[in-house]
């Protein structure tokens, strides 16, 4: 695990988007409780974060014949836009394919909108090359185009999908000043530093058991889902020679395909829950 402590709200949100979203996505406080024990998370820790993940609206509180909470319906296209962000944008966005670009004016009346506009588009991997302007891999357009559509920010900003790239500078040279790379591949290689040596012992040893998948599983998403955030995903063709991503997304991939289903068989023991038919 990563050195620096995740947060219980991190990690629920882990267990929601990974597990319960495929069995109804609702849990039981006292079952929630027990997965996060688990996880070195005590009882109290997860109750003040259900408290914040509900103000949120992340989470509704639901009895179904126990005290528990679901995932609200708000909930469910932000955790979708999230998977594929993380797991479907593994490898580089294709030069072919063109850019997004979002070109937004907000008034100083409303400037709140104009930090939630940046915030967002920077959440997104969108880079920033003029004031107001904003551009990110083409395969970004619909995810940037429903993420303004729900937060009601679309009267505010006009996008584009462009072809290519005609003028004036070396582009691969251009685009290290839209994009922070050395802050990148920090992240990257902090993943790196803290799972590779999973993967090894992992590799080297008999399959984990589920109880053992899900203790490895749930801390390596909540760091991971982070990167892609930070990452672009800009094409090959205009990566420092270094980019250390592709190492990281290796031992991703790798424990993913490994954890992954039998964690998902420890959440289905702790809780009796099942897949809806």
């Amino acid at each position: 695990m990563s050195d620096s402590p995740l947060r219980p709200s991190s990690l629920i949100n882990t267990v929601y988007g990974a597990f319960l979203r495929r069995l109804g996505g609702w849990i039981s406080i006292a079952d929630l409780i027990t997965l996060m024990g688990e996880l070195d998370v005590d009882g109290p820790a997860v109750r003040s974060a259900i408290s914040r993940l509900k103000k949120r609206g992340v989470l509704e509180p639901e009895r179904r014949g126990a005290t528990g909470y679901r995932l609200s319906p708000a909930a469910h296209p932000v955790f979708d836009e999230g998977d594929r962000r993380i797991f479907a944008s593994l490898e580089p966005a294709d030069l072919a394919d063109g850019w997004a670009m979002a070109v937004f004016s907000v008034p100083e009346s409303e400037r709140s909108h104009r930090y939630q506009l940046r915030t967002r588009l920077t959440w997104l991997g969108f880079g920033n090359i003029a004031p107001g302007v904003w551009l990110a891999p083409g395969r970004l357009l619909d995810d940037a185009r429903a993420m303004l559509e729900r937060l009601g920010l679309g009267d505010y900003v006009h996008l584009f999908a462009a072809a290519e790239y005609a003028a004036f500078s070396d582009l691969p040279d251009t685009v290290s000043s839209w994009w922070d790379f050395p802050a990148i591949q920090t992240q990257y290689a902090a993943f790196t530093d803290a799972y590779a040596p999973v993967a090894a012992h992992l590799a080297a040893g008999p399959d984990p058991d589920p109880a053992q998948a899900f203790r490895h599983y749930v801390p390596l998403l909540t760091q991971w889902r982070r990167l892609p955030y930070l990452d672009p995903g800009l094409p090959s063709e205009l990566l420092p020679a270094d980019w250390n991503a592709v190492a990281a997304r290796q031992v991703f991939q790798q424990l993913h395909s490994v954890l992954l289903e039998p964690s998902l068989r420890h959440v289905r023991d702790v809780t009796g829950l099942a897949a809806p038919a």
